[in-house]
């Protein structure tokens, strides 16, 4: 998406306008779900796809991009003691995010996240990624330190993600893009609600979708992901470009981890913090 926040109004490389719906609301079909389903996606786009997916990998690039100063040196350290039969991350979103809101199922918060991927897996080694832009205080989802210890083995608030992914056997995501971006790096992928990237025999999904019946590879899903639905826009040129182009943007201009808030940023941690009271989310 970009260096930096969306929630600090970071401008966003990659744009979506969708005339059927759109990719986060799983209650209708989308552009993108259109293509994934019906488009038979050509031998040189897939080749297109695979290539592109290597240079994210390489480049180490996530949605964010957000540069941290730390190391897994400590971390790994704790798995490798603890002697758990498999290493689980779990990403923590905003709650009051649309993609939980018209992707989720009975899941809508990080705590019961936490709590059903604990019972499904009692022998793990869970870790759990609060999402940036809740720690960052601009969005609601936070969850008491305390709470997430009942559940979770660490808490890893400022390790890379990537990095994160890279260390754990299996994600385990309501809605988060940390899946797909799992799924890129050859990671075992479950899903509680109905991202983007369920449904396509790619991930092993709590909840089912009757119009997605197609079984894709790697490379289809990538292609109509990043490829085929999106379109692109230079950060700097401000002029339409290629997927790759971005690619080779966010290598070279991974964001601060500790930017200054911005006045919208003041208001949505106000918005965030108004949702929990009203609402009691933790």
């Amino acid at each position: 998406r970009s260096a930096g926040l969306g929630a600090k109004l970071t401008l966003p490389c990659s744009l979506c306008f969708d005339s059927a719906g759109i990719y986060y609301d799983a209650r209708t079909a989308s552009d993108l779900e259109n293509i994934l389903q019906n488009t038979k996606i050509s031998k040189d786009t897939r080749a297109r796809a695979k290539t592109l997916m290597g240079r994210i990998k390489n480049n180490g690039l996530s949605k964010y991009n957000l540069k941290t100063e730390t190391n897994d040196d400590e971390l790994t350290h704790k798995i490798a003691a603890a002697k758990a039969p498999k290493t689980i991350l779990v990403p923590g979103q905003v709650e009051d995010d649309a993609s939980i809101l018209y992707g989720g199922d009975d899941i809508r918060n990080n705590l019961d996240l936490l709590k059903a991927v604990r019972t499904k897996n009692k022998d793990a080694f869970i870790i759990y990624k609060p999402h940036p832009d809740v720690m960052a205080g601009l969005r609601a989802g936070h969850v008491a330190r305390d709470e997430i210890e009942k559940y979770a083995d660490v808490i890893e608030a400022d390790q890379d993600i990537i990095t994160l992914i890279n260390l754990s056997d299996e994600i385990h995501a309501n809605t988060s893009l940390t899946g797909f971006e799992a799924l890129l790096r050859g990671k075992i992928v479950h899903t509680y609600g109905m991202p983007f990237y369920a449904g396509w025999g790619l991930t092993i999904d709590a909840v089912k979708c009757k119009r997605r019946t197609k079984k894709l590879s790697l490379e289809e899903l990538v292609s109509g992901t990043l490829i085929l639905y999106p379109r692109y826009i230079h950060p700097s040129a401000l002029k339409p470009c290629r997927a790759e182009d971005v690619v080779d943007y966010l290598a070279a201009n991974k964001a601060k981890p500790h930017g200054a808030k911005t006045f919208y940023g003041f208001f949505y941690s106000a918005y965030g913090g108004l949702k929990n009271i009203l609402g009691g989310t933790k």
